[in-house]
């Protein structure tokens, strides 16, 4: 006869573990409550233009896609591959850097191929930071610097941007006591969500503090190329820089290859040298077939970037003149792919987002998002058909009138 085991223990489930601190620092992502909310939206049936996230409509030039094309017929491109990169990627993007910018880089020390500029920043911030350690970034910042600091549980200095300095932060405001404490600094130029460029001499400063004060660089290109008149320098030109800093280049805006997932970091051969060795244990590498086509990219002319360039820069007027006749606060962005507004007297920008979502179905970020310094700022992205973009303000305008 069998005996039927009873036991009074409790039950267990996964739920009960203690999660670990960075997973508790984990906060929610802005853009995947954007998008969950223009879902919902359009589920309940409502024609809503989404300018909240800055995912590019454009498709990679048609010479880069045939490339990935001929790619895929590779064979070996059906293996791993290297590490560090493809050889032939890291010399692209050597020639890159030499003919874009006129820096020169040893592909061996200086350059590492990474999934993207998130990717890049994960490893860079995971190598420099440890707990207490002091990281500045100017205020608005991209949400993932926040994110990454609070998750390594590191200690955030922001930098209010200066709306009568063009968005840029006042370097001399800071204590020298204070850049003492400072372990990284990071930067963002072209930015996001503001559009503001940096001059040569900002990042003239910018160097000559992090060796006078002993701390690191990181300079998140992700929007490289996509001036509006002029285009924004490399850090890696200044003189020194290379001491003391990193540079992160995302493929994604620059050739409208987001979803294809390539960048990589460039600069200080030691913390290039640190970021490899953590990557190997916690990264992927790049499809090897991007990085063929991402060869033929950086190896061009730099036509099809221009082309974008100049594509953004016209959406920016259709957007930004529009707004200004209707009484609107617009910056005037000099790059990126966003049109940065201040919300109207009295209002926030959360409240100013919530209103013209419910009174326009047209969905914008609340620059809050980005920081103390958005708090009354909203951030419209650029990235939809022009024809959706006109559309856009002219709902704007209508539900201005019916409330004036």
């Amino acid at each position: 006869m069998s005996e039927r085991h009873t036991t009074d223990t409790p039950q267990w489930s996964a739920k009960d573990l203690q999660l670990s601190p960075t997973a508790l620092a984990i906060g929610p992502n802005v853009f995947e409550h954007s998008m969950v909310m223009v879902a919902q939206a359009r589920a309940a049936g409502r024609d809503v233009i989404d300018l909240s996230v800055g995912n590019p409509d454009a498709e990679p030039a048609a010479f880069i896609r045939e490339a990935a094309v001929q790619a895929v017929n590779i064979p070996d491109n059906a293996r791993y591959a290297s590490f560090d990169g493809k050889r032939a990627f890291l010399q692209a993007a050597a020639h890159w850097y030499r003919h874009t910018h006129g820096v020169d880089l040893n592909v061996d020390t200086e350059l590492f191929a990474v999934e993207g500029a998130v990717d890049g920043l994960a490893s860079l911030f995971n190598v420099l930071v440890s707990p207490g350690d002091t990281v500045a970034f100017v205020d608005p910042y991209y949400p993932s610097y926040h994110c990454m600091t609070t998750m390594l549980r590191g200690r955030e200095l922001l930098l209010p941007a200066e709306r009568d300095l063009g968005f840029l932060p006042d370097l001399d405001a800071v204590p020298a006591s204070t850049w003492d404490r400072v372990q990284l600094l990071v930067l963002n130029y072209p930015n996001n969500p503001t559009g503001a460029q940096a001059p040569r001499a900002f990042f003239e400063q910018v160097i000559a503090l992090a060796k006078r004060h002993h701390f690191a660089v990181i300079q998140d290109f992700a929007y490289a190329g996509l001036g509006v008149r002029e285009q924004q320098c490399s850090i890696l030109e200044i003189a020194g820089a290379k001491d003391v800093a990193v540079e992160v280049v995302s493929l994604s805006k620059m050739y409208g290859m987001a979803g294809w997932r390539a960048g990589f970091l460039a600069g200080n051969a030691d913390l290039i040298t640190a970021a490899k060795r953590y990557h190997y244990q916690m990264g992927s590498m790049v499809t090897t077939i991007v990085q063929d086509a991402a060869v033929v990219a950086l190896m061009s002319d730099q036509h099809s970037v221009r082309d974008l360039a100049a594509r953004y820069a016209h959406r920016r007027e259709l957007v930004q003149t529009p707004l200004r006749a209707m009484g609107y606060d617009v910056f005037d962005a000099q790059g990126g792919l966003y049109t940065w507004m201040h919300a109207p007297q009295g209002q926030t920008g959360a409240s100013f987002a919530a209103q013209l979502l419910a009174d326009t179905d047209v969905c914008v970020l609340d620059g809050g998002c980005f920081g103390q310094q958005g708090a009354d700022w909203v951030r419209l992205s650029l990235l939809q058909p022009e024809e959706r973009l006109v559309e856009a303000v002219e709902r704007i305008g209508r539900a201005q009138r019916r409330q004036a």
